[in-house]
């Protein structure tokens, strides 16, 4: 008989980079509602990954200095083992999740936390998180800043650059 597979529980950890200023601030300088800027990691194999212009990172759970996130989304179970996912990870640091492909509107951590969550479970996360840049941009004042946003790099400190090669996460 065949051993079953064991589940790992994915998780999406959301967090408000602007700490609640988006929802007080956006309708008077976009002239819509928005309810916060996105930051999101994938909790997997008892990790938090995520991405910035550090590249693929990771640390223990609410780990970086952004603490606890303010949302917890349960995006279901993965049968992917912690090997074969870290090789992923490894691969996809190398090629599409570079450090220097991050851009803030089309190649962001929500981008890549999207990747991940559908390798990991065949879902998505939330198009509330992934729609942002588009509804951001789609304002004239979107617009006028997106020199300036284009030029920000964000990469959350306290976590750790991901590498296969230090034999950790």
């Amino acid at each position: 008989m065949e051993e079953p597979l064991a589940l790992h529980p994915v998780k999406l950890y959301v967090y408000d980079l602007s700490k609640g200023m988006a929802r007080r601030l956006s309708p008077l300088m976009l002239g819509k509602q928005l309810d916060g800027i996105w930051h999101t990691s994938i909790i997997v194999h008892k990790d938090e990954f995520f991405y910035g212009s550090g590249g693929i990172s990771s640390c223990p759970p609410g780990g970086t200095l952004l603490g606890p996130p303010d949302t917890v989304v349960d995006l279901g179970n993965t049968e992917v083992t912690e090997e074969i996912f870290l090789e992923y990870l490894s691969s996809l640091g190398e090629s599409v999740f570079r450090g220097e492909s991050y851009n803030l509107f089309e190649h962001n951590c929500n981008t890549f936390s999207n990747e991940v969550a559908q390798f990991l479970t065949g879902k998505k996360i939330p198009s509330y998180i992934t729609d942002l840049p588009s509804e951001v941009l789609a304002t004239p004042f979107g617009q006028a800043l997106r020199p300036l946003l284009d030029s920000i790099q964000i990469q959350p400190p306290g976590g750790n650059t991901f590498s296969r090669h230090n034999g950790q996460s």
